[in-house]
């Protein structure tokens, strides 16, 4: 990485606690954590069944993996020097020299040692299912800017992200309490994960010329600006229709319909993707976490609503 290149960014020295937290960024393991808050509530809506251990277990599991990605996400860029003056994201560690690739990937390799501890006792809660997902996991935390070619690299970047922190992480923990998947909680799981996918698709679409520059062929580089607005909307729209066919599924879970609450926020990210530009668009994306945080909590409430009415 050429001095050039690195984003300065005074108060923050090598190797502190706030290098640190530009690196593992603990503003998005909100994004972890609200798939388990849902599970947890479409569950014990579903089934009455409430097990804490576990779904402290099954939250740990989700933050580690958050930090795990978002690690190498840090670490991988710089290696392979894919930092430009275009980008408009937050700055990273390893690109500003807070921290060396070195370290970042040894504290990756003691945060897997943790998640496979932690999927040891869910694996025996759960099942040797549990330990494909965990390894699932723990290949695509990797593998989105790891490996030969990096998933950041594809068009795939928002599929990924709407698996693992959608229908998997709703309805693998709805699993782990109940030692059943419910269809409730994969139509939840992938109400969340449009929304998360979201949140990458204005990533992206801010730094479509950037990604272009460094050889990334994002689904936006392969789509294009205009047409990414669409999926922008897309995306957004769709969790709606999944809570619909959930309570029509399944109309005890009628207080899942409290996430309309969250629609208003939807229109107006829907409105300004199209009218903001460069560092402008990151309102946009941080809008849209606090949509996805939103929308959880709203999915959250509606479960514990429908079990305590019914």
């Amino acid at each position: 990485m050429t001095e050039e290149n690195i984003q300065p960014v005074p108060g923050v020295k090598p190797g502190s606690f706030a290098a640190w937290c530009a690196s593992f960024r603990p503003k998005t393991l909100g994004i972890a954590a609200a798939p388990v808050f849902v599970g947890l509530a479409v569950s014990a809506a579903v089934t009455h069944t409430f097990d804490i251990v576990v779904a402290l277990a099954t939250l740990a599991l989700s933050l580690l993996m958050q930090a795990i990605s978002n690690m190498e996400n840090d670490a991988g860029y710089t290696k392979r020097k894919a930092e430009r003056k275009s980008r408009k994201g937050l700055p990273r560690s390893t690109a500003n020299g807070w921290l060396t690739v070195a370290q970042v990937e040894r504290m990756i390799k003691i945060l897997i040692g943790v998640v496979a501890l932690d999927t040891l006792f869910l694996i025996y809660v759960g099942g040797w299912v549990m330990l494909a997902i965990s390894v699932a996991s723990v290949v695509a935390a990797y593998a989105y800017m790891g490996g030969p070619k990096p998933i950041a690299y594809t068009p795939w970047g928002e599929f990924v992200v709407f698996i693992f922190f959608g229908p998997i992480a709703v309805a693998g923990t709805a699993y782990l309490q109940t030692g059943i998947w419910q269809p409730e909680a994969l139509l939840a799981g992938s109400a969340l994960g449009f929304i998360a996918s979201a949140v990458l698709a204005v990533n992206n679409y801010r730094d479509t010329e950037h990604d272009a520059e460094v050889g990334r062929r994002t689904l936006a580089v392969a789509l294009g600006r205009q047409a990414m607005i669409g999926v922008y909307c897309a995306l957004l729209y769709s969790p709606y229709l999944m809570v619909a066919a959930a309570i029509v599924y399944n109309p005890s879970v009628f207080g899942l319909s409290l996430c309309l609450l969250a629609l208003p926020r939807t229109l107006k990210l829907i409105d300004e993707l199209p009218r903001r530009e460069g560092n402008d668009l990151n309102a946009v994306m941080f809008g849209t976490v606090k949509l996805e945080l939103l929308f959880s909590l709203c999915l959250t409430v509606g479960g514990i609503v429908s079990l305590i009415l019914l």
